[in-house]
This record gives structure tokens, sequence and C-alpha cells, in this order.
């Protein structure tokens, strides 16, 4: 597993954004370490016949869009393309020239990009896109992103399992 160390949030935290952010963190970190230390062959691998583009770095280059769209599109408001693509795969699908550590790397800079998203913003403002007219909360998108982290680090959990056996939170 990856050497960057995790950290849980403070148990007595009473900053809300800051305790949001730091289980992001916490899960961020989780599911590049479930990647870390894996072969190109191993992480490019769809082990699940019936979820051919469900591959360790295809769990990572989801993730990234995932975090594109609802922090720095939607809560921040930023000028950018979503990388969701033309079809519900596209944002999985692998490019030829991926490697575990450019994945990585892009997951990492979309971190960066978040977090200057959400700068000045508090957990009860709304979204400053707001894009479907729902009025979202700054804590909606962010507890919505921190469900939707927690469910595909779990499913790396069994991709790399599967992968090269390798257990552990």
């Amino acid at each position: 597993m990856s050497s960057t160390e995790r950290t849980w949030p403070a148990p007595d935290a009473d900053d809300e954004l800051r305790l949001l952010t730091e289980f992001l963190t916490f899960l961020r970190l989780t599911a590049v370490a479930k990647v870390e230390g894996l072969a190109l062959a191993d992480a490019s691998r769809a082990p699940i016949p019936t979820s051919p583009v469900v591959t360790p770095l295809g769990v990572l280059r989801h993730l990234t869009a995932v975090e594109r769209y609802w922090l720095s599109i939607e809560a921040g408001g930023a000028d950018l393309p979503a990388l969701w693509g033309e079809d519900a795969d596209a944002s999985w699908r692998l490019r030829d020239d991926d490697t575990v550590e450019s994945v990585v790397a892009e997951y990492r800079a979309e971190w960066a990009r978040s977090a200057e998203s959400l700068r000045g913003l508090r957990p009860g403002d709304r979204t400053r896109a707001d894009l479907d007219g729902n009025g979202r909360t700054v804590r909606w998108v962010l507890t919505h992103l921190i469900q939707e982290t927690g469910r595909h680090v779990g499913h790396l959990d069994l991709l790399r399992e599967l992968a090269d056996g390798e257990k552990g939170e």
C-alpha cells in the first residue's frame, strides 16, 4: 500500500467544513493506496466479466471526474470541462498512455483544484453553479462526494485483492 500517511480527522472537530474535507482526504488517500504498487497490467485489468470498465485505474479516473463535477464545477462554479464523456462508461475508460503514476497524478491534481474551488465557501452556502436548480449546499455536495468516494474505495478493496491478494484498509 501507499507510503502516504492517512490520518483520521480529530474526533472533537468543531469546524464542519474541515471535518468533511478531512474525511474526504482520508478516503482519497485510501483510494490511491489501493492502486499504488500495482503493475500496470493489474491496475488496468477488469476482473468482473459483467463490468468490463471497472478496473483499479478506471475507478480513480471516475473519481477524478466526480471530483471535477461536484466540487469544482457545481460547488465552486469553475468554468471547466466535465470529464464524463459521451456515455455512462466514459469516465471509467483508460487512455492508451495511462500509467498508474499518471492516473494518480491526475486525481491528486483534481484535489488541489477542488480545494481552490471551495475556498471561501461555508457548509451552508449554496453551490455557485446550481446546475440543475436544486439549490444544493456545499455540505450536501461534500457529503455526497464522501459517500461516493467511500463506495468506490470498497470496490478498490476487492479489485486490489483480486489483483494481487493484498488486503487491508
